[in-house]
């Protein structure tokens, strides 16, 4: 049997990093984890174990660190492009390189003491290769209820449908949603700000709302509308179902009030919205 080396990378997998802008009384911090991965001209040290192209995962560490030190941390996708064009410029083996950062958020108590903001996540992801560089920007853990105006109804049935017809009950989600730039947006932090706001604008106005799959289309869509330098959105959507609980045994009505939120099994909603004109993805999604 014969058999070739395919596609291939390496890296350093969540470094992490948190930096403290001490200037002045007021200080800024930055939480932040980092992950690195490089492919190209790497052949050899998977086929003979030739390490002569391979720049060590520690250092790629020690560069995050260093860039931190050296340039700060304001907006993720600046230090994303900074990292990864070094990583190609600096090794002629690397022909691409990846990084993708996750900024852990928190909120202000005074000058200089925080609280952590819980589990949503900022993300970012920069590709580049020697000619040019793709931004991804999203976040995660994003959590969204509407208490009433979600329906599902007029679906197909089979020998195995048991799930009645909805006509008024709760939807939520825990939103993964990832946004392409058509080029290196002006503010970053503006930007992503209000990217965010049209997900859940639109989350929050999408009523009465027949499906998640019609909320998700609506959420990206809005995003595309309001922000001229994105071209794509891709979105995930678990459906954090909410079961009506039978009160009948207790001798109690339950008019749609009383709930058991359900962790799994769930309903996965998964979609992408593009500008008819968006350009080639290219190894934005690698």
């Amino acid at each position: 049997m014969s058999t070739v080396l395919g596609d291939n990378r390496y890296g350093k997998a969540e470094t992490r990093l948190v930096r403290v802008a001490r200037d002045g009384d007021r200080h800024e911090l930055r939480d932040l984890t980092v992950t690195t991965a490089l492919a190209g001209d790497l052949a050899a040290t998977y086929l003979t174990g030739d390490n002569s192209a391979v720049l060590p995962t520690d250092s790629q560490k020690n560069a995050v660190y260093a860039f931190a030190g050296r340039f700060g941390v304001d907006q993720p996708e600046e230090l994303g492009l900074r990292l990864a064009r070094h990583f190609v410029d600096g090794q002629p083996a690397v022909h691409r390189a990846q990084v993708s950062i996750v900024e852990h958020g928190w909120r202000r108590l005074g000058p200089h003491s925080f609280e952590r903001a819980g589990a949503e996540a900022r993300t970012t992801t920069v590709t580049c290769d020697a000619d040019r560089a793709w931004v991804v920007s999203g976040l995660s853990e994003l959590v969204l209820l509407n208490s009433t105006g979600s329906e599902f109804w007029g679906f197909p049935r089979d020998a195995y449908t048991t799930l009645p017809e909805a006509k008024d009950r709760i939807m939520a989600t825990s939103v993964t949603a990832r946004w392409r730039h058509a080029a290196q947006a002006g503010d970053w932090r503006a930007s992503y700000e209000e990217a965010r706001q049209a997900l859940v604008d639109a989350f929050v106005e999408t009523v009465p709302s027949l499906s998640l799959q019609q909320t998700l289309y609506a959420m990206g869509r809005r995003v595309l509308d309001e922000r001229p330098e994105l071209v794509e959105v891709r979105l995930c959507l678990p459906n954090r179902h909410h079961h009506l609980v039978d009160l009948a045994p207790f001798g109690l009505d339950n008019p749609n009030e009383v709930f058991v939120a359900a962790d799994r099994p769930y309903g996965l909603i998964e979609g992408t919205v593009l500008r008819e004109d968006a350009p080639p993805a290219g190894l934005a999604w690698w």
